[in-house]
């Protein structure tokens, strides 16, 4: 059954789809009484391992936060366990694939800064995210448009007891979860998911918008006589050695310091921004509120409006170059008729003359 321009509760109707969540599917869609623009979550009823319901309560516990979007409505509808919400920008995969796979330092750091802000609150309200990657980092819009929300939290869990505040413990080996690309070291060996593995996968993202790409991500590295995950821990095991010689020293001491810490242990999350504010200082990189997409983009919207105006100019050239044509054939032809006016007025006088012998 098509959804399209279904209502879901009293006031929003579902418009386009734009994509897929870890459990079900998002579509664009609006408040029909305010015209706002939203995102609409849908989860059939019928899947066997429904996960929308408990990402809803994730996203009421974090409600309030700094990049964190905000819920409009959330129930069933029709078939489906159904979630409105803010409707965001495009995200930092797409961000990065529009600037050809290049962030410059400062909109780097400024991203890092935010992003370890980001999951010290998410932390400090006892989650956990377990899925972190480019692709669930997306930018606010009009005025939060530099504001960097996280999102698709259906693998998130609690890592606090609710009741008593303390630390759930390790539960044992287990499944890795999340992706293979930016899991943490210990998820490959098994170890559950705690505040650590989330900083370290972080670490790997911003390592990835610094070179474009992670080492594993190669096909070179690909051994057809070894697992791809075998082959993942290893290189994350010595992962200077498969690093470009130019990498900020800073984005090793991260991981570094990340990897060392204790399933329990709270991050020093003061102590990670200021490993990025110190390459900041020590690159003597300008300042600027000013992400590069926001260039680009400025650039591209200028070339536009300069190949427009240099159109409209042509266009304009093209008219008068086709009006002064027009009034120089209106020139000529004026030229010819007069040439045969005085045979006309001699034709017409002879015929007067023998009208006029007739009537006599």
């Amino acid at each position: 059954m098509s959804v399209k321009n279904l209502r879901i509760g009293w006031q929003y109707r579902i418009d386009r789809k734009i994509g897929d969540g870890s459990h079900g599917e998002i579509y664009t869609g609006n408040n029909l009484i305010s015209g706002e623009e939203v995102a609409i979550r849908l989860e059939d009823i019928s899947t066997e391992s429904p996960r929308l319901g408990d990402e809803i309560e994730v996203y009421q516990s974090l409600a309030g936060g700094d990049g964190i979007p905000s819920i409009h409505w959330e129930g069933f509808a029709w078939n489906y366990r159904v979630l409105v919400m803010d409707s965001l920008g495009p995200s930092l995969e797409d961000l990065f694939n529009f600037c050809n796979r290049k962030f410059s330092l400062v909109t780097l750091l400024r991203l890092a800064d935010q992003l370890i802000t980001r999951m010290k609150y998410i932390h400090d309200k006892g989650f956990v995210h377990r899925d972190l990657q480019p692709e669930n980092f997306m930018m606010g819009t009009w005025k939060r448009s530099s504001q960097v929300h996280i999102t698709d939290f259906g693998l998130a869990t609690r890592y606090r007891d609710p009741e008593t505040g303390g630390q759930i413990p390790d539960g044992g080996p287990e499944h890795i979860t999340g992706t293979l690309r930016h899991g943490s070291f210990s998820s490959h060996r098994g170890a559950e998911l705690s505040r650590r593995a989330d900083m370290e996968s972080l670490g790997y993202i911003l390592l990835y918008f610094y070179c474009g790409s992670l080492p594993w991500s190669q096909p070179m590295w690909v051994d057809r006589g070894k697992r791809m995950e075998d082959i993942v821990i290893d290189m994350k095991k010595d992962l200077s050695q498969h690093l470009d010689p130019g990498v900020p020293r800073e984005f090793l001491l991260y991981l570094e310091y990340t990897r060392s810490l204790e399933f329990t242990q709270t991050p020093d999350y003061t102590c990670l921004r200021a490993i990025f504010h110190l390459l900041f200082v020590r690159k003597e990189v300008l300042n600027s509120n000013i992400f590069d997409w926001h260039v680009l983009k400025r650039n591209r919207d200028l070339r536009a409006k300069r190949e427009r105006d240099l159109l409209a100019k042509r266009e304009r050239k093209l008219q008068a170059i086709k009006e002064d044509c027009k009034e120089r054939k209106s020139i000529r032809a004026t030229e010819e008729e007069a040439k045969e006016l005085p045979e006309q007025i001699y034709d017409c006088s002879v015929e007067i003359i023998a009208l006029n012998s007739l009537l006599d």
